[in-house]
């Protein structure tokens, strides 16, 4: 996270994962998103990965086909709250850096991205393609941080459009802290999953919205809304807990009933290692593309 360049940070991020996986017993898996074998005398040499041959010693073949190709939907979230940290990172660099290493690691296997950035509205969008540099343009939208970033979160509205700004199925990868209220995020999910839609949550918190671990009273100060409260967290602490739980449980079930994953991810957790669990996580359960899906380019 200290590496300024965000595309440098996701390029560190998935060069360890690509040396994890050639590690690993998963040889050569797509993890969906594109399909990896390895060599066998006759096959053309052009499809060579050279960076895995220099790395490994060992020869594997990308296969570039209509079926293993993937249109991939990019939603982060960059209102006021995702500005938050407790110590050196903040919500909205991990969720940047997040989107920025899922979106190299597609590009590099030949599938089109697309990126829209909101906060109380859209603040930019970037259709998805895999054409040369279009993965450039990516990460200067992606590290762009919206103009001052936003005040509020229009996360359930953006929910409830996103079936209509991806006319075509693919993957939609949603990166929010989802500090709104459970009930128009389950209404979203709804809608969302109902356009066909392979769809991953990632809500990503300050280890300190989890714990409410504070141990003097003070002044809080809601981000978003400039509203400011005092707080005595030995009284309030509890509570708070009691509620975000039950808030997080109703969002997580509406993702389950819906066929949606969710994953939850602090900022105190090292990058690589969650998107490693996350790849392995879907490989193991075999977790199958949207019907009737074909690239377009």
């Amino acid at each position: 996270m200290r590496i300024r360049s965000l595309e440098l940070r996701a390029r560190a991020v998935v060069e360890g994962l690509w040396r994890g996986l050639h590690r690993s017993p998963f040889h050569g898996f797509s993890v969906e998103f594109s399909e990896y074998r390895q060599y066998t005398q006759g096959d053309d040499p052009r499809y060579l990965d050279w960076k895995v041959l220099a790395r490994s010693d060992r020869h594997f073949i990308k296969k570039y086909e209509d079926e293993t190709s993937l249109r991939a939907y990019f939603f982060v979230d960059q209102s006021r709250s995702m500005t938050f940290a407790s110590g050196p990172v903040r919500k909205v660099d991990y969720a940047h850096t997040l989107a920025a290493s899922l979106g190299y690691f597609l590009s590099g296997q030949g599938d089109a991205i697309g990126l829209t950035t909101f906060h109380e509205r859209i603040a930019e969008q970037l259709p998805p393609r895999s054409r040369p540099g279009h993965l450039r343009r990516f990460m200067t939208l992606l590290q762009r941080e919206a103009a001052g970033t936003g005040t509020g979160t229009g996360l359930e509205a953006m929910l409830r459009r996103i079936p209509f700004l991806c006319r075509k199925r693919g993957l939609v990868v949603v990166v929010s802290d989802f500090l709104v209220p459970s009930g128009g995020v389950v209404s979203g999910l709804r809608s969302l999953r109902s356009a066909g839609h392979d769809v991953v949550l990632f809500r990503v918190l300050d280890p300190v919205e989890v714990s409410f671990a504070f141990e003097r009273s003070g002044h809080f100060l809601d981000l978003e809304s400039g509203r400011e409260l005092f707080v005595d967290p030995a009284q309030a602490g509890e509570r708070y807990r009691t509620r975000f739980a039950a808030h997080e449980k109703e969002i997580r079930q509406a993702a389950l009933e819906n066929g949606i994953e969710w994953v939850t991810l602090t900022t105190d957790r090292p990058l690589e290692e969650a998107l490693w669990e996350f790849l392995i996580r879907r490989r193991r359960r075999g977790k199958a593309k949207p019907p009737s899906r074909r690239p377009s380019r």
